[in-house]
């Protein structure tokens, strides 16, 4: 099998980018920054300081360019440490720097197309960042050479001779990032470097399984070896928010369990960081609040009743608590393992027939609509694969209505298609008010109802063991439960 050469270079690209927009700041107020920037190559035109947060450019300041080339950004603040941008008029390039505490910074751009031989005083730490870019400009492009070489080798000599110059260059690559490091070990440019270090793999040609596993478990717990979550400065930098990402949803496992007990330690951690730990709890409370992975909302769940409960998240507005509140309580009543909530309901003739009186290995509820034009498509595929398998594995249908002033439609729908042996049921309208005066939730939020139609997977003792899931899946999943018996 062909190796394959990964190129590990951190590299400084001008492109395109994304704003959000920030006010402007007022020149007539006393600074407590103030960023001067000499472009002999631009006379006019607006421009913007910016600075990287997650996957964007954010807009900090913004100013003109006057006739001499020189534009002014200023402010009553202090800039908290970080990447910064500064970004030209027409926005089709963008110039990144270093602020570490620096309040009062020169730039002078001397050519917009070798941007890293401009001068900046009154931020030390750009000294080792032009430095570091000047290198892997140069030692960047050499190492792209040898791997495309590598990869239209022919024959193994060449393969062997191009993959040893690659590891060469790499090597020196490495040694001038640790040289850094070494020599400079409280600079910003030491701080980015360690944070983006990958931790070396153990067993470089694993040969069991277990050589895999070792691999993964080492790789995982040293993963954040150089990154501290008391530093609020590692959050504004193009990389954080991707290596943030890759660990939750690539390498750390996907159990709520698992992750609920990693991020509770990360924002313990983040605790005497107030913007880490808020970038921290908004990116954690975004990426779960509708979860990629069935079961992943019991995470959202956590998040609300430790934290946003508490008044941790008073940075967020009315509109934004809200909805999280929301969407904790659609789902805190429907997590995968729960008992499902009994529905007490009656049937077309006004019967009650309650759902934790349904016998059956397994229940399948489903809340539908007549009207509702999927739910036309998808309820005769479900009766008919409960008639063909289901029905003789001990499954039954729990049916809910789920908009009661369609009451006559649904009658007519259930005797024209021939499902009066699923248990169809309704909440009247008398039900509902009975509800709503006492204050109690719905079946719609009990069971997180916001679509038609919706299927839920119970137990024999009405335990939810799967839900939002097509008819498909669920047949799949029931397959699977009969096989494992077998």
């Amino acid at each position: 099998m062909r190796k394959v050469l990964h190129l590990f270079v951190l590299l400084i690209v001008i492109q395109t980018a994304t704003y959000a927009q920030r006010p402007m700041s007022n020149s007539n107020i006393d600074s407590s920054f103030r960023v001067t920037v000499k472009t002999p190559q631009f006379n006019s035109g607006l421009a913007y300081l910016c600075y990287h947060l997650g996957k964007n450019l954010n807009i900090e300041d913004s100013a003109y360019v006057n006739n001499k080339g020189v534009v002014v950004f200023s402010g009553n603040r202090i800039l908290p440490g970080g990447i910064y941008a500064f970004v030209f008029p027409g926005k089709r390039m963008w110039m990144d720097f270093f602020i570490n505490g620096d309040r009062f910074i020169d730039i002078e751009i001397k050519d917009t197309a070798n941007l890293p031989q401009s001068k900046i005083t009154g931020a030390d730490d750009n000294r080792l960042f032009f430095d570091y870019q000047n290198f892997i400009q140069v030692k960047g492009k050499e190492i792209e050479v040898e791997r495309n070489a590598y990869n239209a080798s022919i024959t193994k000599k060449d393969s062997l001779k191009h993959e040893a110059k690659f590891t060469k260059l790499n090597k020196e690559l490495s040694n001038f990032r640790d040289s850094i490091i070494k020599k400079n070990p409280e600079s910003l440019m030491t701080l980015f470097l360690n944070a983006m270090k990958e931790p070396e793999i153990i067993n470089k040609s694993p040969k069991t399984r277990q050589d895999t596993i070792d691999n993964y478990n080492y790789y995982k717990s040293h993963y954040w070896d150089g990154v501290t979550f008391m530093d609020s400065r590692i959050i504004r930098t193009p990389f954080f928010l991707n290596r943030l990402e890759h660990y939750y949803t690539e390498l750390l496992p996907q159990a709520p369990d698992s992750i609920i007990k990693d991020l509770d330690y990360k924002l313990l951690l983040a605790r005497s960081s107030p913007e880490m730990y808020k970038f921290l709890l908004n990116w954690f409370t975004d990426q779960y609040l509708y979860p990629k992975y069935m079961g992943q909302d019991a995470i959202l769940v956590h998040l609300f009743e430790k934290y946003h409960s508490k008044g941790v998240s008073s940075w967020l507005n009315e509109k934004q608590q809200k909805i999280i509140s929301d969407r904790a309580y659609m789902v805190m009543s429907n997590l995968i393992g729960a008992s499902a909530a009994n529905l007490e309901m009656v049937n077309p003739d006004g019967v009650l027939k309650p759902l934790y009186n349904l016998e059956a290995n397994y229940t399948v509820v489903i809340f539908w609509d007549p009207t509702c034009g999927h739910c036309k498509e998808e309820v005769p595929k479900i009766d008919s694969v409960y008639r063909n398998s289901w029905k003789a594995n001990g499954v039954r249908i729990y049916s809910v209505l789920s908009e009661n002033e369609r009451k006559k439609e649904w009658v007519n729908y259930i005797q024209e298609h021939h499902i009066e042996d699923w248990t169809n049921v309704y909440e009247t309208p008398e039900m509902e008010q009975r509800v709503i005066d006492a204050k109690q939730p719905g079946f719609k939020q009990l069971f997180d109802v916001t679509q038609t139609p919706t299927l839920f997977l119970l137990d024999k003792d009405k335990r939810i063991i799967a839900k939002k899931l097509t008819w498909s899946q669920i047949n799949d999943f029931l397959n699977t439960k009969r096989g494992e018996k077998k």
